[in-house]
Formats: C-alpha cells, structure tokens, sequence
C-alpha cells in the first residue's frame, strides 16, 4: 500500500484490533526481507541456511566445506551411486537435510531446485554417496549464502518481438480464445508481463531414462516461481522432452495466470515463453508444420492451441543464455554463473541483462 501506516491505524483505532510486527517486513517463515542501498526490496534465506548450517555442525561435527562452487558435480549421476546404505540414524539426518534444502527452494533459492529434487528421490533408501552429495549441496549454499532474489518491477522491453502470424485463425484450430474465468475481480493498478523460460535434460536419470522439466518465470523482471522435476514419460529424445517440457511450461503459465486474476493483477494481453530447442519453436510457431512423432501429439498440439489463441508468445533463444538450465541439469559453475548471476547476486538494474533479449540474442520465427 500507499500509505499503510494509515489502514494500520484504522485497525488499532476504529476496529480495535490487537497487532504486532505491523512495521516494515523483516523476516517471514525463515526468509529474511530487506532494501538494499539502492532501495529494492530484497528476499534472502541467509538466516535460514546459518541456522541449517547449525543444525549440519551438530549433526555431523563438523562445519561444511566453502569450496564448493556448484551443487553437484557437473554431469553426475546419484542414481548411479553402489555405495554402502546409510544406517538408520544417518538416514534420519539425510532427511533432515533434504527437507531443510526443500524448504530453501521455496524460499528462493532455486539453484539447487535440481540437486535436490534428485536426492530428494533416495529418501527412503539413501546410500554413502547420497549423504555425501546432500553435504556437498550445504556447502554450495554456505560458500553462496549471500544470494537474494530482487523485486525488479520494471516490465521488460520485448518491443523487438514479432507478433504472432494473423492466419492462425484459420488454421485447423480455428477462431479460438484463452478460458477466462468470469467471476475475478476488477483488475487495478499497473499491467504485469509474465516471461518463461524453459528447458529439458534428455535422460536426465540413466535408470528410469526420464527426462527434467526446467521453467523459470518471472513476473515483470522478478522471478516469481520456478519447477523442476522429472517428466511423467520416458522420451527417447531432445524433440519430445522439449515439447513435454512446454506444455508443462503452458499449463503453469495458465494457473499463474488465473491466480494472478483471483488476486485483481492486470496481466499483458500475452505470455512470452523462451525454449533453447529450435526445431520445437518451428514446430510450434509455423501454421504449416506437420507433426512426425505421433507420440507427443497432445504436447504438440496444447503448446500450438495456446499460440493460436493468442495468449502465449513463443520464441528460441540460445541455450548459453537460456536461465531455465539451472532448473534442468547439474550443471558446473563456469557454464550457468553469467546466468545465474543477474537473478540472484546481482544489484542495481538488469533490465538490459538476459531478462529481455535482444534481437541478436534469440532467433525467432
């Protein structure tokens, strides 16, 4: 608000209502909140991970290491570990510590979304190696304590964008509209834009042979929620994992979107959604691609109803660039530090970053 003092007051004074830690927000359910000296509001775990970090000296007698500059090896593989299995109270502290990083991510800290969702499935049964790698991503967080995500509400600038083809009106989809819900309130203030990135890791693990989905969203240039986890089907390549990946990308875009509606936020007239994979872009964006996978015929065709309605903008954008990797692999610090670095340690403004790509950053069609 404007003026909250003033509704405060009225609380207190009229309503003789009883409130406490009605100042400026500080901390909240394990995340601290803060303006940095340029005045932006920023939402930290620091004091949650010292505190896990805490709890990780008396578990383990020992403080974690600070020389970890990512949360797994680069290209490992947990579901290949064969060392011994935990004892019982080794695997209780192995569950300790998954939760406590599960509770991390939501707070923020979706680097190690991907890390953790991986061990996250040895829980019941975890091994020597599975206890190791959870310490290795405590580390990480310890040596990268300092990350904070940054409320940035400036809209990004996509006015490079194409707009999307006008005979998509008459393709096989028809005339169709986006589903609106009719009972929302009026929407008021200043219009938002919600961007996503996305991605997917082909045989992320090499037992089951699934694939990651990795989608990053942000509200203006703010990320806002994030998703990695490993796909429903086995794919038996880049093409279907990446249009699983994008209806997956889709379908949370439209319940973002009807969230943001029941809470009376004015939303651009369309979603702008980035993806590395070009020949998924084509297939989705040309009103005259054919389909040759019958198996992702569903994804195929949700992703291109979604464009033709005209709700979602769908472009390709390079993988070097393409933030959604950090939610897809695990991946080393050299390849993702210049596009982790503006969500989550940088200051000041970054509406020039990767948030808004240039023409000369992504193709589009």
């Amino acid at each position: 608000m404007r003026d909250p003092k003033s509704f405060v007051d009225s609380l207190t004074e009229r309503y003789k209502f009883k409130l406490k830690g009605t100042g400026p927000l500080e901390f909240h359910l394990g995340c601290d909140f803060f303006r940095d000296e340029d005045g932006v509001l920023c939402m930290s775990p620091k004091k949650y991970i010292s505190r896990m970090h805490d709890r990780y000296v008396r578990l383990f007698g020992s403080k974690a290491r600070t020389n970890v500059y990512s949360p797994l090896e680069k290209g490992d593989h947990p579901e290949l570990d064969t060392s011994e299995f935990l004892e019982t109270d080794d695997t209780l502290k192995y569950q300790s510590l998954i939760g406590s990083m599960q509770w991390v991510i939501l707070l923020g800290r979706f680097d190690i979304a991907t890390a953790v969702m991986t061990l996250s499935s040895y829980r019941a049964v975890p091994r020597i190696g599975h206890l190791d790698r959870a310490k290795r991503i405590v580390s990480y967080l310890m040596r990268f304590k300092d990350a904070c995500i940054r409320y940035r509400t400036n809209e990004p600038d996509y006015t490079d964008l194409p707009e999307r083809p006008s005979e998509w009106d008459r393709s096989i989809y028809g005339d169709v509209e986006e589903l609106l819900p009719h009972d929302t309130p009026k929407p008021l203030g200043k219009t938002v834009v919600l961007t996503h990135y996305v991605d997917a890791n082909l045989y992320h693990d090499w037992i089951t042979g699934r694939s990651v989905t990795g989608i990053l969203s942000l509200l203006n240039q703010t990320p806002i929620d994030w998703y990695s986890k490993k796909q429903s089907t086995v794919e038996t390549a880049t093409y279907g994992s990446e249009f699983v990946a994008t209806r997956i990308c889709i379908d949370r875009a439209v319940d973002l979107c009807t969230t943001l509606r029941y809470l009376g936020v004015p939303l651009a007239h369309r979603d702008v959604v980035f993806s590395d994979n070009e020949s998924v872009v084509n297939s989705s964006m040309r009103l005259d691609a054919k389909l040759h996978k019958r198996h992702n015929a569903l994804s195929f065709h949700r992703v291109r109803e979604a464009i033709a309605a005209g709700y979602i903008q769908y472009f390709h954008m390079p993988g070097k660039t393409n933030p959604a990797d950090v939610l897809s692999k695990h991946w080393g610090y050299s390849d993702v530090w210049p596009t982790l670095q503006p969500f989550l340690f940088w200051k000041g403004e970054t509406a020039k970053t990767l948030l808004t790509p240039s023409s000369d950053q992504h193709d589009h069609t």
